[in-house]
């Protein structure tokens, strides 16, 4: 859908709004909550795990349900912000997320929870695209505006690595419901800020509807979705696995087709004809594939492997975060020095070679090799902090909505098919590690045997009760998880590098984000 900017076609840009500077505070802390969001749930999967116990599959659909919400949804609601106003779509996105996350207090059940994480999914696709093209309207000057765009990233990939700190804090003293609950006053206070200190924008012709391409993209990537996790858990020859991969194989493609041919779509998807977009938008969605599935992974392996508290574990995570927090603000002023192509890519490859240290380091596995790779993940996603700014810059100014749209998909659809393919991956490793006759040799049949096999929760609650042969049961599966983290790590490792060289390739030389144009 071709979205027009207020302004956008003027020759003279609009003047700059009094309160942007307060506006962006506003609009980045609610992003800091959102992308928390998403990564502070890893720190309370074992708490959550142990009083619902879920499946496999109930478990990936409560990590990647949200994400997978929001991906969808972001493009459908980005056109309505444009069309009904993106002052209104932020706030009543905060009073969704408000009143979904106080609604756990309700839940008793994994179906439950999943469907709250759902609701969680729509409020946060109502608020991730409003604040960016909010910023665009607050902040009219090209070099102000790649600065707030800066923070804007910055603030998204520090809220990722910080939610398993919070997390974990509020799980030393209560129980997993904290995670959700942590969010309704926050929104409380989103909500007024909001009403106080933003503008009201929309998009004088935002064109006609595009019905057909909303559902063509929501259908086909739950189709997709649902396809990868049960392929991780069923193997290849389940039947409705392949009914979903069948319908997302017809429905992708027919909504890139379609998108290509109606005079209004609502992605413009000729914008990945631009070289400098098409960087900044593979670049978010590698990182972001890649970092979910494995922040997930180490969450639970510092928790259920390594014996340590939520908060111990989560605050074992913060060298991320202090590698981000150090890197983001330098990365605009690096990306002056030394070129925005090379500062993209090369963030890419520290952030590979981060995971490719938990992948080949020192047997076995030790939290010391944690913290370096971390360390080197954090930096590089610090460094990617200009993605954003990629991705607006390589669009042209009336197109800046259907940017803003594609720059939070690449991020959520990454997060989702991280979890959903590594995630996928990671539990085959670890199933294939803890085999029916292995177990079956140690006392372990029937549900009991599945239960182990379905995760590293539910291995060690079964070796609890599984006699003489209890310690030998959660060892082994102890070292089976280890074992899927280090694959994770590797296959993480190796795209996020092919992605740098890719990224390398596709960006301009001469890309400029500070100057607003290349």
């Amino acid at each position: 859908m071709t979205i027009t900017k207020p302004g956008a076609d003027a020759a003279v840009p609009p003047p700059a709004h009094p309160r942007r500077w307060a506006g962006l505070a506003v609009l980045s802390a609610s992003l800091l909550l959102i992308t928390m969001d998403i990564t502070i749930l890893n720190v309370a999967l074992p708490a959550m795990s142990a009083d619902l116990r879920p499946d496999s599959v109930q478990l990936l659909w409560i990590v990647d349900v949200y994400a997978l919400v929001v991906s969808g949804l972001l493009v459908t609601v980005a056109a309505l912000g444009d069309r009904w106003g993106r002052r209104r779509m932020l706030l009543a996105g905060f009073t969704v997320f408000g009143l979904a996350s106080a609604g756990i207090l309700v839940t008793d059940g994994a179906n439950q929870v999943i469907a709250i994480r759902a609701l969680l999914g729509l409020g946060g696709a109502m608020i991730m695209p409003s604040t960016l093209s909010m910023i665009r309207h607050l902040f009219t000057e090209p070099k102000e505006r790649a600065t707030a765009l800066g923070v804007w990233a910055a603030t998204a990939a520090v809220g990722s690595a910080v939610g398993p700190i919070v997390g974990g804090a509020l799980l030393e003293h209560f129980s997993w419901h904290s995670a959700f609950l942590v969010n309704v006053p926050v929104m409380v206070v989103a909500i007024v800020a909001g009403m106080v200190l933003l503008p009201e924008s929309r998009a004088p012709r935002p064109g006609r509807w595009d019905a057909v391409g909303t559902v063509l993209s929501i259908a086909g990537m739950v189709a997709l979705v649902y396809a990868i996790k049960h392929f991780g858990k069923e193997g290849f020859g389940d039947p409705g696995a392949l009914a979903a991969a069948a319908i997302a194989v017809v429905l992708l493609p027919l909504f890139v087709v379609w998108c290509l041919r109606v005079p209004n779509p609502i992605l413009e998807v000729r914008l990945f004809g631009r070289r400098a977009f098409s960087a900044g938008s593979i670049a978010a969605l590698c990182t972001s594939l890649a970092v979910a599935a494995v922040l997930l992974l180490l969450a639970q392996w510092m928790q259920l492997v390594e014996g340590h508290g939520p908060l111990e574990a989560g605050v074992r995570l913060l060298p991320a975060a202090v590698g981000a927090a150090i890197v983001s603000p330098a990365a605009p002023w690096l990306a002056g020095r030394i070129g925005t192509r090379t500062v993209l890519a090369g963030g890419l490859v520290v952030s590979g070679s981060g995971f490719l240290v938990m992948a080949f380091g020192p047997r076995p596995l030790s939290y010391a090799t944690v913290a370096i790779a971390l360390a080197l993940v954090g930096a590089g996603m610090g460094s990617l902090a200009i993605a954003s700014a990629v991705i607006m810059v390589g669009a042209p100014p009336e197109k800046a909505g259907s940017a803003a749209a594609v720059d939070e998909v690449s991020y959520e659809l990454g997060a989702a098919l991280g979890v959903a393919v590594l995630g996928s991956v990671a539990a085959a490793v670890y199933r294939a590690d803890l085999s029916f006759p292995w177990l079956a040799e140690r006392g372990v049949t029937g549900a009991a045997a599945a239960d182990a096999r379905e995760s590293l929760g539910g291995a060690m609650e079964v070796a609890r009760h599984a006699g003489p042969a209890g310690a030998e049961v959660m060892a082994r599966a102890q070292a089976a998880f280890t074992t899927s983290l280090e694959g994770a790590s590797l296959a993480g490792g190796a795209l996020m590098v092919l992605t740098g060289l890719l990224v390398w390739w596709l960006a301009p030389r001469d890309l400029d984000v500070s100057a607003g144009h290349h």
